[in-house]
């Protein structure tokens, strides 16, 4: 009996034993996994915040597609529309990642929460402009120009670590084509990213006016320079639009193209290699050296081009238009603005502000 009594008190003291070691483990795990996945973790140099965990009303399936696109305050209207555009075309799982200024972020957050796209997934980036000291022109009348998150799409691997692909959206843009049509693009081997040349649709057959010849590379660089001219490019080049990316972020990675892209801004900054004749356009140089013969291009339907610029409208017909996969009013002329080609089909997808700080400008009958 007294063997007996020893092996029971032996079996409780190794049972609780047990499970002291059990909760231990459980709360060690707890810990691991808290400090392993915060609620919002910085991103730096860049800060990032997830969207709630709403559950989609739209039935979404297959892969995700990641998204990019930019987000200013006075132009945030825009990249309401063209994510409404994107997400309302297709049934794939659209993930956006929004890049902003600090001062955008509660204005972004409201219209998305109280808008139809309260259900749509999305991570927002706050785009720190310290990040660009020393790699912009001192000019005053340029630096004027330039607005920061113009060189956001520098940085895509960043906002994205996980992501092997992404596309990359300038905001005054429509999608009426299905996204992930644009997705599955095929870039070759060794191409970090696809573009839409500018010769080779009727997005070319127009000159940007007051900009200069910009469908060739001598509208964006100095050839005279000698750091241009040890590069070998022709300047007789098509030029490209870096208004619509898409991205192979592991070729890019590879491939240390944000560090080239930066090494050519800081180099302008003391030799000044862009065009005279630019215009804002100061985001496209560096891309068209690193990119120079060495890009995939797009579908020329994905990317119908200069909608914003003069003449638009006599250029395009409604029913082209219409057939458009992309629309993208890059120029002067937004559609939120009073004298723009094809007001009405941006109207269809512009979702109002809910604090009314943007609003579109029409012409009034009377005008």
């Amino acid at each position: 009996m007294t063997l007996r009594r020893v092996n029971v008190i032996i079996l409780v003291l190794l049972a609780v034993a047990f499970l002291i070691i059990i909760q231990r483990n459980l709360l060690s795990l707890s810990d691991f996994l808290h400090k392993e996945a915060p609620d919002a973790g910085p991103i730096r140099p860049f800060e990032s915040e997830l969207s709630p965990d709403i559950g989609p009303k739209v039935v979404r399936s297959g892969e995700e597609v990641p998204v990019v696109i930019t987000a200013a305050e006075e132009r945030l209207g825009a990249a309401v529309a063209a994510m409404n555009s994107a997400y309302r075309n297709t049934k794939v799982n659209v993930v956006f990642t929004v890049v902003t200024l600090n001062d955008t972020v509660d204005h972004l957050k409201l219209w998305l929460s109280s808008s139809e796209l309260k259900d749509v997934k999305y991570k927002i980036v706050i785009f720190k402009p310290e990040l660009l000291n020393g790699r912009m022109s001192k000019d005053p009348q340029t630096l004027e120009a330039v607005k920061p998150l113009a060189f956001a799409r520098f940085y895509l691997p960043t906002f994205l670590p996980e992501a092997e692909k992404a596309i990359y959206l300038d905001d005054d843009v429509i999608v009426q084509g299905d996204i992930q049509e644009l997705y599955e693009t095929n870039l070759k081997a060794g191409h970090a990213a696809a573009f839409s040349d500018d010769c080779d649709s009727a997005s070319a057959k127009g000159i940007v006016r007051g900009a200069g010849n910009q469908n060739n590379y001598i509208g964006f660089l100095d050839f005279k320079k000698e750091a241009i001219k040890k590069l070998g490019m022709r300047a007789n080049t098509c030029s490209f639009s870096p208004g619509l990316i898409i991205a192979n972020l592991t070729e890019w990675r590879n491939q240390n193209v944000t560090q080239q892209l930066e090494h050519w801004m800081e180099l302008n900054t003391r030799e000044d290699l862009y065009s005279k004749t630019l215009g804002e356009s100061v985001a496209t140089p560096p891309l068209l050296i690193v990119f120079y013969k060495r890009h995939s291009t797009i579908d020329p339907m994905w990317h119908i081009r200069h909608l914003g610029t003069t003449g638009a409208g006599n250029r395009y017909s409604p029913q082209f238009v219409k057939a458009a996969k992309l629309l993208h009013w890059n120029g002067h002329y937004k559609p939120w603005g009073r004298t723009s080609s094809f007001p009405e089909v941006w109207d269809k997808w512009f979702i109002s502000d809910p604090t009314g700080r943007f609003n579109p400008v029409r012409r009034h009958a009377s005008d």
